[in-house]
């Protein structure tokens, strides 16, 4: 590797998408907290370019996140977006004023002064869509800075300082609601950082070995196996580094889909020559979960008891000193803050803020820095069969987050039931492969039906499906009204203690994908 850009984190919960684009140019990138920032990671060679995230915070709080100057002196281009481009104004003397107009959503810009970063983007006399999220803006811009693009309610929407190679915007290019924001940052990473692009998944392969070595040495790995493409890849890699010293642990916990343990079982075993465990666990799982409806609770409790299964399995073998998990960094973003508690928690993963504080194992997460799509991509160098690469994402606490309420044996039945007509009939009608994720959820509240002469009383499902490209948004699926018809016809019919059958049409965001 010969180059790569730092991503300063400042807590946006959208700072991932940012490292995501920059891979797509094919350049390495690396997101740092704000206060880990060091004068020997910036004096590297390597590094060619600083970009500066958005934040929650505002540059005028008492405590909100920093940098030093030193930055600055490095002559390495820097680009701030949203929160970083305030604090780049700011810290060169210029003035942050809270905004009475303020601006979230889509906004319309227009070019002030030809750019290196705007190029080709913003030409004169033409507005360009972009995405706007703040409440502060700079009101007097810094000397030697020059404004380049401005909105209505936003004079300085971009800035840039061309002798210090500094660049600032307050809208995000990172998102897709700004026509435009991949060119933005491959102006950066390309023209201005002078990247060559050369980075790829097989060269990411062949690192990630080699850091699994070096960390794991000797010592043995087990594996949390859920059959999914995540913890399948996690497997494959590490058994490509490690080799025997690697076991899998399949944990049913009674809350996987229709006959999901046998078909893992089956799948691993005819792909893959590495030890595998199946261990039954599923009256631990419910007895645990009885009477708990809290999301967050649910979600803690099953990363405790998976824990506790684990650890448990691991004095039972020689030398096991690692835990590996397929954990990709959308978990890791909505789970919880690695940027001095400058993010904001959306819901605790139960292998990410659902782990107990103490465990006997070492974490090993060689997946963490990855999106879903470059983790099919490394499954792929990696010789991953396409039966494991194109399952749909399954969460790791199954089906208990699709419950909604309190977690009992007879309406997890009810729900596996509906969730696997839905699956076969979207097979059936050969869009599995065109959707991100599809699946039911149970909600805890009956209604009012009639089936022949007869009153019933009986659960909502939902059925869900949406399409994505790395998990952190997402669009609802575009069914046909007479799918969805046949769906709840099917389900309402064939799965008792159902009578009401809806479908959900919320992006992300403002929902989540899952429910709980």
């Amino acid at each position: 590797m010969n180059e790569s850009i730092i991503i300063i984190d400042f807590g946006s919960q959208v700072t991932k998408l940012i490292a995501r684009r920059i891979r797509e140019f094919g350049v390495f990138s690396q997101i740092i907290p704000f206060n880990q920032v060091t004068r020997n990671l910036l004096s590297n060679n390597f590094v060619k370019g600083i970009i500066l995230s958005g934040g929650p915070k505002s540059v005028h709080e008492k405590n909100s996140p920093k940098i030093d100057d030193f930055i600055y002196e490095q002559e390495i281009p820097i680009l701030g977006i949203c929160y970083g481009l305030q604090l780049i104004a700011k810290q060169f003397g210029g003035k942050i004023t809270s905004s009475k107009d303020r601006e979230f959503g889509k906004t319309q810009i227009k070019l002030n002064k030809k750019s290196p970063l705007l190029e080709n983007v913003l030409i004169p006399n033409k507005k360009v869509q972009v995405w706007m999220s703040h409440s502060d803006k700079i009101s007097i811009i810094p000397n030697s800075f020059e404004k380049i693009a401005s909105s209505d309610n936003c004079e300085f929407a971009a800035i840039q300082n061309q002798k210090k190679k500094l660049y600032g915007v307050q809208f995000h290019p990172e998102v897709v609601h700004t026509i435009g924001g991949k060119k933005i940052l491959k102006n950066f990473i390309r023209n201005i950082c002078g990247c060559s692009g050369k980075w790829n998944m097989k060269f990411f392969k062949k690192k990630i070995i080699e850091d699994i070595k070096m960390q794991v040495g000797k010592d043995k790995v087990i594996c949390g196996l859920s059959g999914g493409v995540d913890s399948t890849v996690t497997a494959a890699l590490i058994n490509s580094a490690i080799g025997k010293n690697l076991i899998c642990v399949f944990v049913d916990t009674g809350l996987m889909r229709e006959n999901e343990g046998k078909e893992i079982k089956n799948l691993f075993q005819k792909n893959f020559n590495i030890k595998l465990k199946v261990i039954n666990s599923a009256n631990n799982f419910f007895s645990k979960l009885k009477g708990k409806s809290d999301p967050e609770k649910k979600r803690k409790i099953i990363g405790k008891e998976f824990i506790k299964i684990f650890e448990k399995f691991a004095l039972e073998q020689n030398n096991v000193k690692f835990l590996a998990q397929g954990t990709l960094y959308p978990d890791v973003i909505e789970s919880l803050s690695k940027v001095g508690k400058t993010s904001v928690t959306i819901k605790s993963h139960h292998n990410v803020g659902g782990l107990p504080k103490k465990m006997r194992l070492k974490l090993l997460e060689p997946l963490s820095e990855l999106f879903k799509d470059e983790v099919r991509l490394l499954g792929k160098e990696l010789n991953v069969p396409e039966a494991f690469l194109n399952r749909h994402p399954f969460p790791g606490p199954g089906l208990a987050i699709r419950l909604l309420g309190s977690v009992n044996e007879k309406n997890i039945k009810i729900l596996r039931k509906a969730d696997s007509i839905f699956i076969k009939l979207i097979k059936e009608e050969g869009l599995y492969e065109k959707i991100w994720q599809a699946f039911c959820v149970l909600l805890p509240v009956n209604t009012v039906g009639v089936m022949g002469d007869n009153r019933t009383y009986e659960k909502i499902c939902v059925l869900r499906a949406v399409t994505s490209i790395d998990g952190m948004t997402a669009e609802t699926y575009k069914f046909s009204d007479e799918f969805i018809k046949r769906c709840a016809n099917e389900i309402i019919n064939r799965v008792p203690g159902i009578n009401r059958v809806c479908y959900d049409i919320t992006s992300k965001p403002p929902g989540t994908i899952e429910f709980e």
